[in-house]
């Protein structure tokens, strides 16, 4: 833990590349940036230049600081989504096509699996992909020291909100609701939301644990960090917030 004795300029240093963007992002455009951003990052950790797991860093490596610690971590989970042959990627984004992918997830039985095989079917190969990027989720909490009571139900939870996400879908005007609000710059239960949402706050309790620490060696750590750090992250809905910094 003696890394976190140096400068804590790390902790808002913006990435080299790759960055999240801030603000409203259309479900199209959004999955056009995350598959960049997630083939970069694989790059980047294939070829030595960051330390992988994300959870593993401290303040003296390279996107050691909490906003690429966040954002890095919804990444690893991502990439599973982002690997799914044919990339038949209107099952997440177009209105038309979320009753089929929707019910193809709640019909998929849940598996404990980090490393997959897929079917060849599109909406099994992204059910499949979800489940294994909450699995990734669940063991880099468990690693990274999460708190038990927030390790635990993550499957079964986000099976609830795609099973509310159904019922939204399936009320008449549903498609026309969905354009009214993407309209405004807001989030219709789309899948690529609601997994890009999860992967989202499950990392932020990730990073949490890596960086703060839990209640043991909280204080130690907390000595070496900017005041205004904690609560900034506490408010923070995305890593974005803190890497414009």
């Amino acid at each position: 833990m003696f890394d976190w004795l140096h400068s804590t300029k790390q902790l808002f240093k913006r990435p080299a590349a790759k960055k999240p963007q801030r603000g409203f992002f259309g479900p199209d455009a959004l999955l056009e940036d995350l598959d960049k951003r997630v083939s970069q990052y694989q790059s980047d950790v294939d070829e030595g230049r960051l330390i992988y797991p994300a959870w593993k860093r401290t303040l003296s490596d390279k996107d050691g600081d909490v906003g690429s610690v966040w954002d890095h971590t919804r990444l690893e989970a991502m990439r599973y989504v982002t690997a799914v042959p044919g990339r038949d990627f209107e099952l997440l984004s177009a209105p038309a096509r979320q009753i089929e992918m929707i019910d193809a997830y709640l019909f998929q039985r849940p598996h404990g699996d980090t490393v997959i095989d897929f079917t060849g079917t599109a909406t099994a190969d992204f059910a499949i992909a979800i489940l294994a990027g909450l699995n990734w989720m669940t063991h880099c909490a468990q690693l990274a020291g999460v708190h038990p009571v927030r390790q635990s139900g993550t499957i079964r939870n986000f099976r609830k909100l795609v099973t509310l996400a159904q019922q939204w879908w399936l009320t008449e005007g549903a498609a026309e609701r969905c354009a009214q609000m993407l309209a405004s710059g807001e989030q219709p239960p789309l899948m690529v939301y609601l997994i890009w949402s999860e992967y989202t706050l499950l990392a932020k309790q990730i990073t949490a644990a890596a960086i703060f620490g839990d209640s043991m060696n909280r204080s130690a750590k907390l000595i070496a960090l900017p005041a205004d750090l904690i609560p900034r992250f506490e408010a923070a809905k995305d890593p974005s917030e803190l890497l414009d910094s």
